[in-house]
Order: C-alpha cells, then structure tokens, then sequence
C-alpha cells in the first residue's frame, strides 16, 4: 500500500468505528494529521481521494464532513464507469451476466412487496416506451425508469443503485439504437409487458422468468451484435 492508501485506511477506520459518524464534521487538517501521525500533505491527499469517492465533501469556508454514507451515494460512480467499458466487448458481457443474475431476483422480490402506487408507476413508462418505438433516446429514457421502478419496489436502496449502474446509461442507448434498427424494438417492448403483467399479478416466479427471459435476450443480442462488429 502506498502511504497514502494507508492515510485513507486510517480515516476510513475512524469512520467503521463509529469516531466520524455520517454527518460529522472532521478536525481541522493539522488536528487530523497529528491525530493520524501524518504528514498534512498525506492528509490533504487522503481527504481528496474520499472526496472523489463520496465519503467525504468538503465544503468551502466550513470544513470537510462524513457523507450521508447512503448506498446511492457511495455507489452512484458504478454507472461512470460502466460507462467507460464500452469498447471493452468482455466487460460488456460480464456486466450483462452480472445483471442476469441480479434483475430476476430483483423483479421477484418486487412482486412480492410492489403498492399500487409503484406498479402504475411501471405502468406509466411501459405506456410511455409503447408510444417512443422509433425514438431511441425516449425508449431509452423509460426503459431505465421502467427498471429502476420494478427495483425500487424492493425498498433496498443497495440494489436500485447497483442496478442502475451495471445497466449504464450508455450502454441501454447503444443496445436500443441497435433493436430500432434492427426492428427488434417491439419483441423488447412486449417483454417489458410481460414483466408488468406478472408483478401486477403478484406472481413471483412468473416475475422472475419474465425477467430472466428479457435480460436473457438482450444479452444474446449484445453478444451477437460484438461479434459482428
């Protein structure tokens, strides 16, 4: 480890311990680095890069204080670099693997505990990617609502987040533009309709094997149209 990972380490470990709890507000800079035995520069380092991975904010005039710490937060920067992945066609494909494993189980467990209220909210973007098949960027912009309001049925804020960001913004485009172009738009389409009548149904593992089926697919066309570039 680097002198400086092991000055992070050290915050970090103040922070586990229940010393800098969410919403406090951290010495001043040369109290931290005696506190830490460091140097101020290893300190100032040590802040920044928990800035960066928001742990930390550093306010301007106030003081650097402990984050919220909520999983959204902390895990926001997955989709960033999900994002980044795109000409690495492997990685690609371990993040679509990745969300086969997570979106069924998600999507289940959202059939189990989704209100009224969540499931004409799925209702809504479903309604909405109906209406957009040949615009790319509104079918895009609905079919991560549509996702994000199965996973958020779930009332665990660590799934959503991780979700959110294995799908990436980028990538949703790049497989939409695809299915448009391709004519493909409306089987994915009735997918989508296949998931919203399940969990209206409250039927878990019909939720489960309606999700698995359109991830499944989307997958196969990813890797079908890697190979083919």
């Amino acid at each position: 480890m680097s002198l400086t990972d092991k000055a992070i380490d050290q915050i970090r470990a103040l922070i586990r311990s229940g010393a800098l709890p969410p919403g406090s507000k951290l010495p001043p800079e040369p109290d931290l680095a005696a506190q830490l035995g460091l140097s101020r520069n290893l300190a100032r380092e040590a802040v920044k890069a928990l800035a960066v991975a928001r742990v930390l904010e550093v306010r301007r005039g106030d003081g650097t204080y402990v984050t919220s710490l909520q999983p959204s937060l902390l895990l926001e920067g997955l989709g960033g670099a999900v994002d980044l992945l795109q000409s690495d066609s492997g990685a690609l494909l371990d993040l679509m693997e990745v969300r086969r494993l997570l979106e069924p189980v998600a999507t289940a467990l959202a059939a189990t505990r989704i209100s009224d209220e969540g499931l004409a909210e799925v209702e809504r973007h479903l309604d909405a990617m109906r209406e957009a098949r040949d615009d790319v960027e509104r079918l895009n912009a609905h079919d991560a609502a549509f996702h994000r309001a199965v996973a958020a049925a779930t009332g665990n804020e660590s799934l959503v987040t991780l979700l959110e960001g294995v799908s990436g913004r980028t990538l949703r485009a790049r497989i939409w533009r695809g299915l448009v172009d391709s004519r493909a738009a409306g089987r994915t389409v009735a997918e989508h309709e296949a998931i919203f009548r399940a969990l209206a149904a409250r039927d878990v593992p019909l939720s489960r094997a309606a999700a698995l089926l359109h991830v499944g697919n989307t997958e196969r066309w990813l890797r079908d149209h890697l190979n083919s570039v």
